[in-house]
C-alpha cells in the first residue's frame, strides 16, 4: 500500500521559444518519489548528477541550445532526496516513462536500484534509428543498471491498455509514440484516493488533455517533430483525453514538464 507520495522537479527548462512567447516559458521535469510496501521507487529521474558535472560533452549540443537545459546539482533528485526524508540509498526501484535524455539522466545516482522501462524502449536506446540517436545518451546508462524489462500482457488501465506491475500499487502502461516504448506511470494514491498518472512526454500542455484540445501551435508542432510514431502518438493523447474527461474524479493526470500541473500537484 502506497504511504507516501512526494512530487520533485529534477531539472528546469527555458526554450528558446519561450522567449518570444511561442510555447511555455519555463518547463519542469517532474519526478515522483513513492513509498509503498518496503519499496522506495523514483518515478523518472530527470538529469543526474554526472550530467550537471560533464554538461555537453555528455548531453550533446543540439538538445540543450533549443530547450535550455539549467544544469544544477541541487536539482537532481540525489540532492533532494535527503531533504524529503529519504536516503537515496533506499531507492529500490526506478521507473521510467521512457529514455529520452532528460528523464533517465540520473540513472547513474541510484546504482543499486532496479530499472523498470518497457522493452521496445530499451531496444530503442540500445539500437536507435538515425532519427533517434539524439534523444538517447548511453553514457547515462553506462553503468549498467539492473534492467527489468515490461511488456504487454497486463490488466487493462482504465481503457489505456495492459499494464504491468512495477510495485504494489504502481503499474506500468503503455503509451507509444513520443517514443518507441514510451509508457506512463500509474501509482494509487495513500487513503484510497485514486490514481495519479504520469504520462511522460504523451503530451506537454495542460490543455492537450482538455477535450476540445488546447495548445499553442509551436507546442503542437513540436511535440508532432519528436515523435517516432505521430499517428500513435495522437491516438494515445485521445485516449487520455477520454480518461480525463471520464474518470478525471478517479485518475489525476499530469505530464513531465507542465509547470501548471506540477505546481499544482506538489501543493
Amino acid at each position: 500500500m502506497t504511504t507516501r507520495i512526494q512530487h520533485l522537479s529534477c531539472a528546469s527548462m527555458h526554450p528558446l521559444a519561450g522567449r518570444v512567447g511561442l510555447v511555455p516559458r519555463d518547463w519542469v521535469a517532474h519526478c515522483l518519489l513513492v513509498e509503498t510496501g518496503d519499496r522506495v521507487v523514483l518515478v523518472d529521474t530527470g538529469f543526474g548528477t554526472a550530467d550537471v558535472r560533464e554538461g555537453r560533452s555528455r548531453i550533446g549540443h543540439v538538445a540543450p541550445a533549443l530547450i535550455g537545459f539549467d544544469l544544477r546539482r541541487e536539482d537532481t533528485a540525489l540532492a533532494q532526496l535527503p531533504g524529503r526524508g529519504v536516503d537515496p540509498a533506499a531507492v529500490t526501484d526506478v521507473v521510467l516513462t521512457h529514455l529520452d535524455l532528460d528523464h533517465a539522466g540520473g540513472l547513474g545516482d541510484f546504482p543499486q536500484a532496479r530499472v523498470h522501462v518497457h522493452r521496445r524502449e530499451l531496444e530503442a536506446a540500445r539500437h536507435p534509428r538515425l532519427d533517434e540517436r539524439m534523444r538517447y545518451v548511453p553514457a547515462q546508462w553506462a553503468h549498467g543498471p539492473r534492467w527489468v524489462e515490461h511488456d504487454e500482457p497486463g490488466e487493462d488501465f482504465f481503457g489505456l491498455g495492459g499494464a504491468s506491475v512495477v510495485a504494489d500499487d504502481v503499474l506500468l502502461v503503455p503509451l507509444h509514440g513520443h517514443s518507441r516504448g514510451h509508457s506512463a506511470v500509474a501509482v494509487r494514491r495513500p487513503g484510497d484516493e485514486g490514481w495519479l498518472l504520469h504520462a511522460g512526454d504523451a503530451y506537454f500542455f495542460h490543455g492537450d488533455k482538455a477535450t476540445p484540445r488546447t495548445c499553442p501551435p509551436a507546442l503542437r508542432a513540436f511535440q508532432r517533430v519528436l515523435a517516432a510514431d505521430d499517428r500513435r502518438r495522437v491516438d494515445n493523447l485521445a485516449r487520455l483525453q477520454t480518461l480525463h474527461a471520464e474518470h478525471g474524479d478517479e485518475v489525476r493526470v499530469f505530464s513531465a514538464h507542465d509547470q501548471q500541473e506540477y505546481d499544482a500537484l506538489r501543493g
